[in-house]
């Protein structure tokens, strides 16, 4: 009778320790900053650090990205020939979707290198036929992932976000895979429209503050470093890596 004793206790020790594992609630950190609500209007309904993040401009926004006038809206020439650009700078374009910033960015770093990042099948497909149209040799076109650009690691000199960071859906995982790639002394800015400025005629959850964006970065490792509000619509905001 012992004997079976033993032996029912040796089994149920071990298996009451996997039950007891699995019931154990997960640590925050597992969490990452992340909640979930009942999705808005150009929402996923996921939440980062109280903001909503909005839903993913699709392949078929090629033409708006496009548009004649997109430099009259928002300067992008002056919002380019602002950033901290060398003739050998490595440049990340972080969801560079048609390569609009992309390959005048290239023009700048002859010397250098521009990944030009996406996830969407589409937009890979279109910066490939217009990397090969341009010859821009100096252009990486990568397909990336929701949680990552997959960048090499301790490469890159200047990652940029043009409009893209608030639709990330996973911007935790997609910072720190940043982290890595960006240069001891590397730098990420970000172009977002100014949701301070009701005026602004762009979709609630397309638009950020510099407060919600800064506590973002903070949690991720990143400082601000410069804010410039010279753009028409965006602010001009560039962060390094924290210690």
């Amino acid at each position: 009778m012992l004997k079976k004793t033993l032996i029912k206790e040796a089994f149920l020790f071990p298996l009451l320790m996997v039950l007891t594992a699995c019931a154990q609630p997960k640590p925050a950190a597992q969490n990452q900053g992340y909640t979930q609500k009942t999705a808005d209007a150009d929402g996923t309904g996921k939440v980062y650090f109280g903001r909503e993040i909005a839903t993913v401009m699709g392949a078929a926004g090629a033409d708006w990205l496009e548009r004649n006038n997109r430099n009259q809206e928002e300067n992008t020439e002056l919002a380019i020939n602002k950033m901290p650009l060398k003739s050998n700078s490595v440049v990340a374009d972080i969801g560079a979707g048609t390569g609009y910033y992309t390959f005048r960015i290239a023009a700048k770093v002859p010397q250098g290198k521009v990944f030009a990042v996406d996830v969407q099948h589409e937009f890979i497909t279109y910066l490939n036929q217009k990397k090969k149209e341009l010859n821009a040799q100096n252009v990486q076109v990568i397909k990336g992932t929701e949680t990552s650009p997959d960048l090499p690691e301790n490469t890159v000199d200047l990652a940029f976000m043009v409009d893209v960071y608030h639709e990330l859906l996973y911007p935790h995982e997609v910072l720190q895979s940043l982290r890595k790639a960006l240069k001891p002394d590397g730098k990420l800015l970000l172009l977002e429209y100014r949701a301070e400025d009701p005026a602004i005629a762009i979709k609630e959850l397309h638009k950020m503050t510099v407060a919600q964006v800064n506590k973002e970065m903070a949690a991720n490792g990143f400082k601000l470093i410069d804010r410039k509000e010279f753009l028409p619509i965006q602010h001009f905001l560039l962060y390094q890596k924290t210690d």
